[in-house]
């Protein structure tokens, strides 16, 4: 099995980096190409995807290393514009290997439809539709051949009764086993097809027919050991802690913590062709569960002193259908990580979350955030000002230390060099 940990990746060439990458998983010599070239779509591909086209937006596109996953090497793509994402991601698998990685588990890809029924007599109507369910199953699952040959597909129907202000409505929900898709599609086609059926059964009327993605039913769940060595001792260890009960007991803080767990989540989920709303919305659902928004992480000690960090969400994912289909980088993206279906994507995106917001924590509880942030800034400033590779270090080192980062700046430093 190759090895994730690349010694000196980020010294490496473009050219060198995609040699290694393609060595790693196997990419052919058309994926090769389509890397070399940037990897963005024409504006004919983009015209199909969306209404009223212009043009396309191109984002960063990077690798994070080192990743052990369930005793399996990744590396990991990730699309995102922040400056230090993908290092911090990078350097926190690397000392999560020590203790053997991440260990992950997704649960199966079961989504959750729902059909809204309203002037209805919804205790005489809840009966009806239990005894009629394994109608509603027969029919929902005529709409998919394919899930049906996979023995997946609609497993459940129930039934709930909230109250609102304009009366109580009888929500009818369908349990469906999605497979390695997403799964929206044909949720809501499924709760489309068994609507007439449902009015029928309650004599009341049907409004909405559609998916939640609100996937509690699609959690994914992990943990990881960091050395306390490794850390920086256990003053750090137990900053960290002290760090995640600001972020368990004061939404202010929580939001931001989650947010950096996200940046992990939605760079990888990017890259991977994703529905980054849906899983956004779902996350921060879910860390409000209790009534209270809190952190969607647990951070402790181990017996021996070590940093123990666990990450639960729900993840609705896919890696077959949409995007993943058409777009050539999502689907060389899909090579790289080399997922065999989505509930192993599931654990490789919160894994990498879960390395993001330990490294986030670390720099926090340490010498702050703002250390290596300010040190990408500047090269990014370097850069921007028309540095050669060459120089941008010594000019980046410079600035920071005179605590003037700008273009003028490094153009005048370079003069002087």
């Amino acid at each position: 099995m190759a090895n994730s940990s690349i010694p000196k990746f980020y010294e490496k060439s473009k050219n060198e980096r995609i040699k290694t990458i393609a060595s790693f998983c196997g990419l052919s010599k058309k994926d090769i190409k389509v890397l070399q070239n940037g990897g963005g779509i024409l504006f004919d591909e983009a015209d199909k995807m969306v209404e009223n086209a212009i043009g396309t937006v191109s984002f960063p596109l990077g690798i994070a290393s080192n990743f052990m996953i369930n005793k399996k090497e990744y590396l990991v793509p990730m699309v995102i514009e922040e400056p230090s994402v993908i290092a911090a991601a990078s350097k926190a698998a690397k000392i999560a290997r020590k203790h053997g990685g991440f260990i992950m588990k997704a649960d199966e890809s079961y989504s959750i439809g729902q059909i809204q029924v309203v002037d209805v007599n919804t205790k005489s109507a809840i009966p009806k539709i239990m005894k009629a369910s394994k109608e509603i199953l027969k029919l929902a699952n005529s709409k998919s051949k394919t899930l049906s040959k996979m023995r997946k597909g609609a497993k459940q129907v129930s039934c709930k009764v909230i109250k609102t202000s304009s009366g109580s409505m009888l929500i009818v929900e369908l349990l469906i086993d999605v497979g390695d898709a997403m799964g929206a599609n044909i949720t809501n086609t499924m709760c489309e097809s068994v609507a007439p059926i449902i009015e029928k059964l309650t004599g009341g009327r049907v409004i909405l027919r559609i998916l939640s993605n609100y996937s509690t039913k699609r959690l994914v769940r992990g943990t990881a050991v960091f050395d306390k060595n490794e850390i920086g001792g256990q003053k750090i260890v137990d900053n960290i802690i002290l760090a995640y009960q600001f972020a368990a007991n004061d939404p202010y803080r929580a939001v931001t913590h989650n947010k950096g767990i996200m940046n992990g989540i939605i760079a990888v989920a990017n890259a991977t062709g994703q529905d980054t709303r849906a899983i956004e919305a779902a996350a921060h659902a879910y860390a409000a569960r209790t009534g209270r928004y809190s952190s969607l992480t647990e951070w402790k000690k181990d017996k021996k002193g070590n940093l123990v960090g666990k990450i639960e969400l729900p993840m609705s994912v896919g890696t077959v259908g949409g995007i993943v289909n058409v777009h050539p980088m999502i689907k060389i993206c899909t090579k790289i990580v080399g997922v065999k279906s989505a509930k192993e994507l599931a654990c490789v995106i919160a894994a990498t979350g879960l390395a993001q917001n330990f490294s986030a924590i670390r720099a926090l509880a340490s010498e702050g955030i703002q250390k290596g942030h300010m040190r990408l800034h500047a090269r990014n400033i370097a850069a921007a000002a028309g540095i050669k590779s060459d120089k941008i270090d010594e000019i980046t080192k410079r600035m920071i230390k005179e605590g003037n980062v700008s273009i003028h700046r490094a153009k005048e430093i370079l003069k002087e060099l």
